[in-house]
């Protein structure tokens, strides 16, 4: 069956750095376009980043633009969103979603940016 398991969440300072990494499994991951997406508590979910299907081109939030880089590697069936000069206003949920004709997503994976 479908399924895409992020990793990679935790807690980090301010400042600090996170990887997180969307793995996907039962459908033909390099025909879907990719991206992240956060939810902070109260909050609508919001797009971070996304990618297309073979990475040529990406687009950002511009509350993140500098900071965080999407990328993917096909042959191993997986996003990554490299997370850098991390502010406490970007804690949050965050979501991995593949999306062509229809969509999936992640369960998230937990981001918390505290002193």
């Amino acid at each position: 069956q479908v399924q895409l398991v992020e990793s990679g969440g935790g807690l980090v300072q301010p400042g600090g750095s996170l990887r997180l990494s969307c793995r996907a499994s039962g459908f033909t991951f390099s025909n879907y376009a990719m991206s992240w997406y956060r939810q902070a508590p109260g909050k609508v979910r919001e797009l971070v980043a996304g990618i297309t299907t073979a990475g040529m081109s990406t687009n950002y939030a511009d509350s993140v633009k500098g900071r965080f880089t999407i990328s993917r590697d096909n042959a191993k069936n997986t996003v990554y969103l490299q997370m850098n000069s991390l502010k406490p206003e970007d804690t949050a949920v965050y979501y991995c979603n593949a999306q062509r004709t229809v969509g999936f997503w992640g369960q998230g994976t937990q981001v918390t940016v505290s002193s």
